[in-house]
């Protein structure tokens, strides 16, 4: 088995025995790895770098909006709801201007939100 197949296998394992708040840390994780990788990306003019791992956060974060539950969540998934589309309004305009600082401002919202779900 190759090393890659290894690392899959691994991820696979992760995902599979995550907690539900764990899975919710992993995809803050990983929408803030794409735009750390966007915001590289984008001050090298690497366009289409920019372009896919912007796609890849968009998607991420899109899966935390299906994930909220309104009928137990309240107003905290109702706000929750609002900031994630916020953060999709924010990456589609940075998307289309390659604008490194509003990508920036939405990857220190993540942080800030993946930090108090750690808390938790």
């Amino acid at each position: 088995m190759s090393y890659r197949n290894v690392q899959n296998v691994y991820k696979q394992n992760q995902i599979l025995n995550a907690t539900p708040k764990k899975l919710v840390i992993m995809l803050y994780e990983g929408a803030i790895k794409n735009l750390k990788l966007a915001e590289l990306s984008a001050a090298e003019k690497k366009i289409e770098q920019t372009s896919n791992a912007l796609i890849k956060a968009q998607d991420i974060i899109q899966e935390l909006m299906v994930t909220l539950d309104f009928e137990n969540g309240g107003e905290v998934a109702e706000n929750l709801n609002q900031l994630y589309n916020y953060f999709m309004t924010e990456l589609i305009k940075a998307n289309s201007t390659k604008d490194s600082e509003s990508i920036k401002k939405v990857r220190e919202s993540l942080e800030e939100l993946r930090d108090t779900w750690i808390e938790i």
